[in-house]
């Protein structure tokens, strides 16, 4: 099998690759600050999330990408939102603070489509790689990077007003993105044991 120049053959091992997916770590958002990748930086990320395994190729999600002042109008729409819904109070602090603390988000909505070829779980599960493979790809360009969801995505009446998400749309998840600061220490892992059945006949 002959490889074009800037072809990557899949058949070879990529040990940088392996290592980065065994110690990668989310940032936590309330702790990302400035800078943020502009959207020269941000285009590849973007494109990287896109390469994720899509059944029938249909797209079923795109992105939202949020900037500083619309994430304040954000933080502004999620407080009075989540207080009009009558949630306890540190509830509507924080459905506020998801926006008023960040200074780049992209929100991962998902799209679907009427097809009788792929199932709607499918297409769900196509936009949860996406905002993996959004996650993992600002931590491997350098960025801090934190995947949330919470009341704003979950509330079809922000994301039609403040998103302006249309019929049958959803938020899939709140990726934030930014410099990291101080690193947070390691998180347990699952025990690999216990979660795994190997099955030989």
């Amino acid at each position: 099998m002959s490889i074009e120049p800037g072809q990557i053959n899949p058949a070879l091992p990529n040990p940088a690759a392996m290592e980065f997916l065994l110690t990668r770590r989310s940032r936590p958002a309330k702790t990302l600050t400035l800078p943020v990748p502009d959207r020269d930086q941000l285009s590849p990320i973007l494109q990287a999330a896109a390469r994720t395994p899509d059944h029938g190729k249909l797209e079923p999600w795109r992105f939202i990408v949020l900037s500083r002042p619309a994430l304040e109008r954000l933080a502004a729409q999620a407080t009075a939102g989540a207080e009009a819904a009558g949630l306890a109070p540190d509830l509507v602090t924080k459905a506020g603070l998801q926006f008023s603390d960040s200074h780049l988000c992209v929100a991962v909505v998902s799209v679907p489509r009427s097809t009788e070829k792929v199932p709607e779980i499918e297409q769900t599960l196509s936009v949860g790689a996406v905002c993996l493979s959004l996650l993992n790809a600002a931590l491997a360009s350098g960025w801090g990077a934190n995947w949330l969801s919470g009341w704003a995505a979950h509330d079809a009446g922000f994301g039609r007003e403040a998103l302006g998400l249309r019929p049958g749309e959803w938020v899939a998840g709140f990726v934030h993105i930014g410099t990291e600061g101080i690193a947070p220490p390691e998180r347990p892992r699952p025990d690999l044991d216990a979660i795994t059945d190997w099955v030989d006949a």
